[in-house]
């Protein structure tokens, strides 16, 4: 309510904006860059304890792309891929 009165996007939608942009910063650059590096490595390690497992970057970008039904190869197209996902205060 207040943030309609303001005039401000919704949180949800903005903090996917975020994670979206990190996405595409990170998938446009080469693969021997330190950070796709650690991805690899976060990503390979299959270690698994008791409860729920932990939620990771990658399930949650892939989520967030399905829900803006947006494909990956986008992200190479930067100012395609900035409009496509930049998320517009109401007025």
């Amino acid at each position: 309510m207040v943030r309609e009165m303001v005039g401000v996007a919704p949180i949800e939608k903005k903090l996917r904006e975020n994670r979206l942009r990190w996405f595409g910063h990170v998938y446009r650059r080469p693969g021997d860059v330190v950070v796709k590096r650690a991805e690899m490595i976060a990503s390979g390690s299959n270690a698994t304890g008791r409860g729920r497992p932990k939620l990771t970057l990658d399930a949650v970008v892939s989520k967030d792309l399905s829900i803006v039904d947006f494909c990956e190869q986008v992200a190479f197209d930067r100012a395609q891929w900035r409009k496509m996902i930049h998320v517009t205060d109401p007025k």
